[in-house]
C-alpha cells in the first residue's frame, strides 16, 4: 500500500512549514506598515456579493441567502473584492487596500488554491505607473521581512532591488515567439497560422484570445521576471478587462502584469470609469461565458450605478499574497505557505 503524506496539521509536517508561516506573518505586518506609511486606509468588504466577478474563465462558489422572514436570493463568494472597493472610491476613500480572502472554484495547483489571499489596492488621482512604484517597495519589504535577497521559485530567481525590466506585450511576442502581434490583432486565422509556424497547434474552436494565451503560456511567460521582476505592459485593447484604453494609443489598454521568477504575481489597471463601456464589456464577457460554459453570473447593477455617479480617475491592482510569500520563502507550492489549506 502506498504511504500517503500526513495531514497538514500533523506536527511533523507542520514543523516543515513553520519557518515559512512565521515569515508569512512578518510579511503581513510589513505590508500593513508600508501601506500606513503611504497614507492608505485598510478596508474590509463582504465576501458575499451579488456578482462574483465577470472574468469569463473563472468559476465562483454560489450560496443561497435566506432572509429572516422568508424569501432569499442567490449570492456568490467573490473572486476579487474589486467591485466593493471601487464603490468605496466613489464614496470618497482616496487610497485603500485590503488583504482579502477570495474564492475560485476548480483551481488547485502549485500556484492555485480554491481559497486564497489577495492583496488589492487603489489610488484615486493616480496612473498605473504609480502602482509599479508601490510594487517595487512592496517586494523589497517582503524580501527584507523574510530575510532574503532574492525572490525565488523552482530554480528561478529575481532580485527586487535590481533594475526592473519594462517589456511591452508586442515586444515580448516578437522577442520570444518571433510574432508580429500588431499585424495579427483581431485576426484569429492569422494568429493561428503564426502559432502553427512555431509548433503550437490551436484548438478548432479557439478564438483570438485563446490562441494568444496558448502562445503566451508556452513561449513567453517562462522568460519573464528572471534576474529581476518584469513589468509586462501595453496589452491589446481586446484584453482590457476593467482597464481604460490608452489615450495615446487606443489599440492598447492601460494594463500591466508583474512577473517574478516566472510567476505571474499581480495585475494592474488604469481603471475604467465609463459605466456604459463597462456594461458593454460585462455583457460581452457573459455572452462568452454562456457560449463556453453554459452559465452566466449577474451583473452588479449597484457597481455600474456607482460608476455612473462618478468614480474618480484611479489606478488599482490585485496581487497574489500567497504567491508573494512563496517567492520570499522559497516554497514550492502554495499549500506550504497556508496556515491551514483547504481539505482536498
Amino acid at each position: 500500500m502506498p504511504v500517503s503524506d500526513p495531514p497538514w496539521w500533523h506536527p511533523d509536517r507542520f514543523q516543515q512549514r513553520q519557518a515559512k508561516l512565521v515569515a508569512r506573518t512578518r510579511i503581513t505586518q510589513e505590508i500593513r506598515r508600508l501601506f500606513r506609511a503611504l497614507d492608505f486606509i485598510e478596508v474590509e468588504t463582504p465576501a458575499l456579493q451579488i456578482s462574483p466577478g465577470m472574468e469569463p474563465h473563472l468559476t465562483a462558489f454560489a450560496t443561497d441567502l435566506v432572509e429572516p422572514f422568508g424569501g432569499g436570493r442567490r449570492l456568490y463568494l467573490h473572486t476579487s473584492p474589486e467591485f466593493a472597493m471601487k464603490k468605496l472610491l466613489v464614496a470618497g476613500v482616496p487610497r485603500l487596500f485590503q488583504l482579502a480572502r477570495v474564492y475560485r472554484n476548480g483551481e488547485r495547483s502549485p500556484l492555485h488554491h480554491p481559497e486564497f489571499t489577495m492583496l488589492e489596492w487603489y489610488r484615486a488621482g493616480a496612473g498605473w505607473r504609480e502602482l509599479v512604484s508601490d510594487c517595487q517597495a512592496l517586494l523589497v519589504a517582503a524580501a527584507d521581512a523574510a530575510g532574503v535577497r532574492m525572490l525565488a521559485w523552482r530554480g528561478r530567481s529575481a532580485d527586487p532591488r535590481a533594475a526592473w525590466e519594462w517589456l511591452s506585450v508586442h515586444a515580448a511576442f516578437q522577442r520570444y515567439a518571433g510574432i508580429d502581434l500588431p499585424a495579427c490583432l483581431g485576426d484569429s486565422a492569422r494568429l493561428a497560422a503564426e502559432a502553427r509556424g512555431i509548433g503550437i497547434e490551436p484548438g478548432s474552436e479557439d478564438q483570438w484570445d485563446d490562441v494568444f494565451f496558448r502562445i503566451f503560456l508556452d513561449r513567453i511567460e517562462p522568460h519573464l521576471g528572471l534576474g529581476a521582476p518584469t513589468v509586462l505592459h501595453g496589452y491589446p485593447a481586446a484584453m482590457a478587462a476593467l482597464a481604460r484604453l490608452d489615450a495615446a494609443d487606443p489599440s492598447l489598454a492601460e494594463r500591466f502584469e508583474l512577473y517574478v521568477a516566472g510567476v505571474e504575481l499581480a495585475n494592474g489597471f488604469g481603471e475604467l470609469t465609463d459605466a456604459g463601456e463597462q456594461r458593454r464589456r460585462f455583457q460581452a464577457d457573459m455572452a462568452l461565458k454562456e457560449r463556453l460554459y453554459r452559465t452566466t453570473y449577474p451583473i452588479d447593477e449597484d457597481f455600474l450605478a456607482a460608476l455612473e455617479h462618478g468614480m474618480p480617475e484611479s489606478a488599482g491592482i490585485a496581487l497574489g499574497f500567497d504567491r508573494l510569500v512563496m517567492l520570499a520563502t522559497g516554497a514550492q507550492r502554495i499549500d506550504d505557505v497556508l496556515w491551514a489549506p483547504v481539505a482536498g
